[in-house]
């Protein structure tokens, strides 16, 4: 097995009988998903909210029964992929182009598990991944503008055809690079949530509660937070 479904598979073991379920998205939560699949095919009763279309059709496709923040607004466990993770467990989230569901999920979710290889492990958030950022399509230069002026480099995301990528909510992303990192997740995130026309961003800062690290090996090894 790969490292990532090394974390995805052993983080599906977390799940029990009657839990609301948060899925993932992205190539690692991938594999959580097909567990949790095998898991409902042998009698395991759950509901789950997906972060993404791409999610909620796999679910759908495996027999996981779905449901919604609606009808279900408390969230027992959360299982989620990431794209950096500092020492301090904050993250960098969203090339996936999921980040504001997955945000959202998140806050209602009573324990969030993040699932890595040991590639995204970093010492400071900001030195490998650019940031994403979510924006309403009628204000994407604007913020552009607005992070060029504090001297992070803004690229709007492109899809095929040199087409802004579209969420699933209908708007943009603008993938932030920033030339020293992060130095202040929570402060940036704040920041940036305060621009008009920023929906959310990828900083999961003081979110999550345990990581899961899949090795080259078949191993794996979890990171708690204090």
């Amino acid at each position: 097995m790969t490292p990532k479904e090394v974390a995805g598979r052993r983080a599906a073991e977390y799940i029990e009988e009657g839990m609301i379920v948060g899925l993932g998205t992205g190539s690692t939560a991938e594999f959580t998903i097909r567990a949790i699949g095998e898991r409902v095919d042998s009698g395991l009763n759950i509901k789950a909210i997906p972060t993404s279309e791409a999610s909620a059709d796999l679910a759908r496709e495996l027999g996981i029964k779905l449901t919604s923040l609606e009808d279900d607004p408390a969230v027992d466990l959360t299982i989620d992929g990431a794209d950096e993770v500092d020492p301090g467990l904050d993250l960098i989230k969203g090339l996936g182009g999921a980040l504001l569901r997955e945000k959202i999920v998140a806050s209602a979710t009573v324990r969030q598990i993040i699932i890595v290889d040991p590639s995204k492990l970093v010492d400071q958030l900001g030195t490998q991944a650019p940031l994403p950022i979510e924006v309403i399509p009628f204000s994407w230069s604007l913020v552009a503008r607005r992070l060029s002026d504090q001297g992070i480099k803004p690229t709007l995301r492109l899809q095929q055809l040199d087409q802004p990528f579209i969420t699933d909510n209908g708007n943009y992303i603008i993938d932030g690079h920033f030339p020293a990192g992060i130095a202040d997740p929570r402060l940036t995130d704040t920041w940036l949530n305060t621009l008009p026309g920023v929906v959310e961003n990828g900083l999961f800062v003081a979110m999550t509660h345990l990581v899961i690290i899949g090795e080259e090996d078949g191993t794996s090894r979890l990171i708690e937070k204090d």
